[in-house]
């Protein structure tokens, strides 16, 4: 089993995602997913940092349609916003549909697997446990 990211690796190291003041245009980060050379590649999907900070990340995913995110898991709380299209994710327990429009939210650690089964674009959200107080005792 893969195991994506940890409270104590950031996602990327990328101060200048880590502002006091961030703006994304979502529709035109979606279309330059769309275009970049992991889009086309056979793993079909593509996706940008938005927000790093030692709290939290914020990742745009694009996915196009029957591609799959083998299973992983999360060492902080996630919510995963679908923008567009529509993801299926596989649970040890149970399989939950995330149309566009909708929110799902999950606990650290639970283990899942990701599908887009129409093109999809979405908002992958990860948030640290004790992420602000991590970073003032580095200061």
């Amino acid at each position: 089993m893969k195991r994506y990211y940890s409270e104590d690796e950031p996602l990327t190291v990328l101060p200048e995602l880590d502002q006091p003041l961030l703006q994304s245009d979502l529709s035109a980060e979606i279309e330059n997913l769309r275009l970049a050379e992991s889009w086309q590649r056979k793993a079909g999907r593509s996706s940008k940092t938005l927000l790093n900070s030692p709290a939290c990340g914020i990742l745009l995913v694009a996915m196009k349609r029957n591609t799959e995110t083998k299973e992983h898991r999360v060492d902080g709380r996630i919510t995963i916003h679908t923008l567009a299209g529509r993801l299926r994710l596989k649970l040890s327990d149970r399989t939950v549909e995330v149309p566009a429009g909708h929110l799902l939210m999950l606990d650290r650690g639970i283990a899942h697997d990701v599908q887009a089964v129409e093109e999809s674009a979405f908002l992958l959200t990860m948030c640290w446990h004790g992420g602000a107080a991590r970073s003032a005792s580095r200061g």
